[in-house]
């Protein structure tokens, strides 16, 4: 379920392991593997993107779409979507975890903390 407007995503959910954007260069530092999955619906890519991560939103996840993109049920994998008003990231996490998936990162900030923060992305900024 996606957030309700003007509400926050939970801050933790169990079976997942949340993270800020420090963290996720951690991640991705110790995993250089990592599957980075934006669940955010396509055309918001066009605002820019996390570079190597695949577009997969959330309306698409399923334990068939997953298995495309990730190579086995104990592989790292991060989801993120627009931010904590975005709840496309915390879905696509929730189906994935139900399929089995054991090392589901989250990133809760998502694509808003990653801008805010100066940390290089891809995409365009213009319209």
């Amino acid at each position: 379920m996606l957030a309700a407007e003007g509400s926050e995503a939970p801050q933790r959910v169990p079976g997942l392991v949340t993270l800020g954007a420090e963290q996720v260069i951690e991640v991705a530092n110790q995993y250089p593997d990592l599957v980075v999955i934006d669940a955010r619906q396509r055309m918001d890519r066009l605002e820019g993107f996390i570079q190597g991560s695949v577009s997969l939103p959330d309306t698409e996840t399923s334990c068939e779409t997953l298995a495309r993109y990730i190579p086995s049920l104990d592989h790292p994998v991060l989801f993120y979507c627009n931010g904590v008003h975005c709840g496309r990231s915390l879905v696509a996490a929730r189906i994935a975890l139900d399929c089995g998936y054991a090392r589901i990162y989250w990133f809760r900030g998502g694509f808003e903390e990653w801008k805010r923060k100066g940390l290089p992305y891809l995409g365009h900024t213009e319209r």
